[in-house]
């Protein structure tokens, strides 16, 4: 910049602000009541307390999903590999929630997942794979055994697999069936006596 004897005029100064107002603060008494926020959770909790009875209630939304195992039952008895026992008499409190029915190199196994009365899932497994391989995987190569039960079918053997745990297994030369579940003993006896 050239100096040619030229002042600038000074720059106009800011104008002077004015203290800033301290926040507004409600006194004592003027700000939500209790009520106020009780009225306010009453608009959100009854619209969801509603929704969870319908949900209950009419859509029997507590009731397990029920499948229909009898056509897979019936694919593992057509196949011939071993005979398949299938339960008859179980009460309504009984739910089939899977079945499946598959073969591989070693033998074929049918898997029928229940819930049973008390709410605790029990599986059904009928399997020509032998013993030897099929227990370990099943019940653990910890599991052991603890007693019997006689039925119908045969003398199971009952044993103490993983914590919680307990199966009963009937084994012969043809096939083995073992009914697993984190359940009362009697539930599993039950649908042991159950097979037909």
């Amino acid at each position: 910049m050239v100096n040619n004897g030229w002042v600038e005029p000074a720059s106009p100064a800011a104008p002077a602000t004015a203290p800033a107002d301290p926040p507004a603060r409600l006194g004592r008494g003027e700000g939500r009541s209790p009520r106020d926020m009780i009225m306010s959770l009453a608009v959100l909790l009854i619209p969801i307390a509603l929704l969870l009875t319908f949900y209950r209630l009419v859509l029997d939304g507590d009731k397990p999903v029920s499948v229909d195992a009898a056509p897979t039952f019936q694919e593992a008895q057509r196949a011939g590999l071993f005979p398949v026992l299938t339960p008859a008499g179980l009460s309504d409190d009984w739910h089939t929630s899977t079945a499946t029915f598959r073969r591989a190199e070693n033998g074929a196994t049918l898997r029928v997942g229940y819930v049973d009365p008390d709410k605790d899932p029990v599986q059904l497994v009928q399997s020509n794979v032998p013993s030897a391989t099929l227990l370990p995987t099943e019940l653990t190569k910890e599991a052991e055994r603890v007693g019997t039960f006689r039925s119908p079918a045969g003398v199971w053997q009952l044993y103490d697999t993983r914590p919680g745990e307990q199966a009963l297994v009937l084994a012969d030369q043809t096939r083995t069936i073992v009914i697993v579940g984190k359940t009362d003993v009697g539930n599993l006896e039950t649908l042991a006596g159950s097979l037909k």
